[in-house]
């Protein structure tokens, strides 16, 4: 992974007129990983800095922004909401609320862990109509199989190990931006 923002996600900024969150995920498909960077002051400006890299899984069915399409969709989002605050790694959810554990016999396709729920900030890319990355229930969540992090797993949503999420979501605010990129 490149240790820079990509300059699509400074352009998509610039062109929404969103200003960067002091934190900002970044999920390339292509490679299966995702980047945490930070905004600190240097100066007179705020440079970006690479905080972490982590493997990750997106859509087993590609790249799309369409509902019922089960893909990932491209672009700027932000973290809508956040659900399974001090749950216990594995808990699984249903509707965002928590309904057993994955020790219980659950299913490991199950969503675990924690929810960062994501919504579009794109109008006509990821956000209104058949396209709209909220209405579709796109999430960054704890999957059973953490085995399968790093290749292409899920239904649309972006997978991490519980290890990775749960400081991950603790130290992500709603609001926070995230861009998801082919490359």
């Amino acid at each position: 992974m490149k240790s820079r923002l990509p300059v699509a996600f400074r352009n998509a900024c610039a062109r929404l007129g969103v200003a960067p969150t002091q934190y900002v995920f970044t999920v390339r498909i292509a490679s299966q990983r995702a980047a945490l960077f930070e905004f600190a002051p240097r100066g007179e400006r705020r440079v970006a800095r690479l905080v972490r890299e982590f493997v990750c899984s997106t859509s087993k069915f590609g790249i799309g922004q369409v509902a019922g399409s089960n893909c990932t969709p491209l672009g700027l989002h932000r973290v809508a909401e956040k659900h399974g605050a001090g749950a216990e790694a594995g808990t699984v959810f249903k509707a965002r609320k928590p309904v057993g554990h994955l020790r219980d016999g659950l299913p490991l396709e199950s969503i675990t862990t924690r929810i960062l729920w994501l919504a579009g900030l794109e109008a006509g890319i990821n956000q209104g109509g058949t396209v709209d990355t909220f209405a579709r229930y796109i999430y960054i969540h704890g999957f059973g199989d953490q085995a399968s992090l790093g290749r292409p797993a899920s239904h649309g949503c972006i997978h991490l190990a519980d290890a990775d999420l749960i400081p991950l979501f603790d130290l992500l605010p709603v609001g926070t931006l995230v861009w998801i990129a082919r490359r």
